[in-house]
């Protein structure tokens, strides 16, 4: 089977216990659609962006996510939540299948710093496999700006990047150009879902393998159901983009290794040079 429907919700979150609200759009969701196998929230949907919230995993936020998924014999990927691990938090996505059972967690390897100060980095990549359907990845918001994660997710075969955002910036215009522009270099799906009100200002977006915008959103509520072909993405990367360029098998058959990823020996000092990585403080100086 390469035919595969996944749905976004866009949807207002608050500084509060989201759940019951997005528990009812995703009934609206499959009352509307029913043919939807899979269904993406977005960035701490479940509580907003209040690091207040975090609870270890398992939990009980997570488990009325499984209740959910349960219910609808559907697989959810319920944008993330503040997870208490260690003495540290991290902004972790679980994946549910439609037994409801928790079959992986991504922790954020990128929070969006300064901002997501109090926020510790993953360091583990999400792959996961939907049985006789393909295979898909987890990068959670300012993830997406960083091509080493779809380059690593792709490389391990990754069809389909989901990407739950929150996402209200004056640099939200990039935010939607890298997305798109992520999908065509990685021929990959990318699934880039954001809210609304504190968790964000909408406009999400899903790209296919061949770059093409397939949906481009408002800032209002939305229920963003799309069928996929999986077919499309493996002729994308043996044919190449629109039978053009194949970006995946020219990084395969590289003559050159990047220096830059040498941590102990690359030249670095420009890098350092650009300063901490702090909020601006008004009128401050450059250079």
């Amino acid at each position: 089977m390469t035919h595969f429907a996944i749905a976004g919700i866009q949807t207002h979150v608050g500084i509060h216990n989201n759940l019951s609200a997005l528990g009812h759009r995703l009934d609206l969701l499959m009352h509307l659609y029913p043919w939807v196998q899979m269904v993406v929230l977005s960035e701490l949907a479940a509580h907003g962006p209040v690091t207040q919230s975090a609870e270890p995993l398992p939990g009980e936020t997570e488990a009325v996510f499984q209740a959910m998924a349960r219910r609808h014999r559907i697989w959810l990927v319920p944008g993330s939540i503040f997870e208490r691990r260690d003495g540290a938090i991290y902004n972790t996505t679980p994946v549910i299948d439609p037994a409801g059972e928790v079959i992986a967690r991504y922790s954020k390897m990128f929070p969006f710093t300064p901002y997501e100060e109090d926020v510790t980095p993953g360091r583990t990549f999400c792959v996961f496999d939907v049985p006789e359907v393909g295979r898909f990845g987890v990068a959670i918001c300012y993830d997406i700006w960083f091509p080493e994660i779809a380059r690593t997710l792709t490389s391990l075969g990754v069809e389909v990047i989901l990407n739950p955002v929150l996402a209200h910036f004056v640099d939200r215009d990039a935010d939607l150009l890298i997305a798109q522009a992520s999908a065509a270099m990685f021929q990959s799906y990318v699934f880039h879902i954001n809210g609304l009100g504190a968790g964000g200002n909408g406009r999400s977006l899903v790209a296919g393998p061949d770059g093409r915008l397939l949906h481009q959103g408002s800032t209002a509520e939305e229920l963003i159901p799309l069928e996929i072909d999986l077919g499309l993405v493996r002729r994308e990367r043996v044919r190449g983009l629109r039978s053009m360029g194949q970006p995946l098998k020219s990084f395969r058959d590289r003559v050159t290794d990047f220096p830059v990823y040498d941590r102990a020996n690359f030249d670095d000092s420009y890098l350092h040079s650009l300063g901490p990585l702090v909020k601006p403080a008004r009128g401050g100086a450059v250079g």
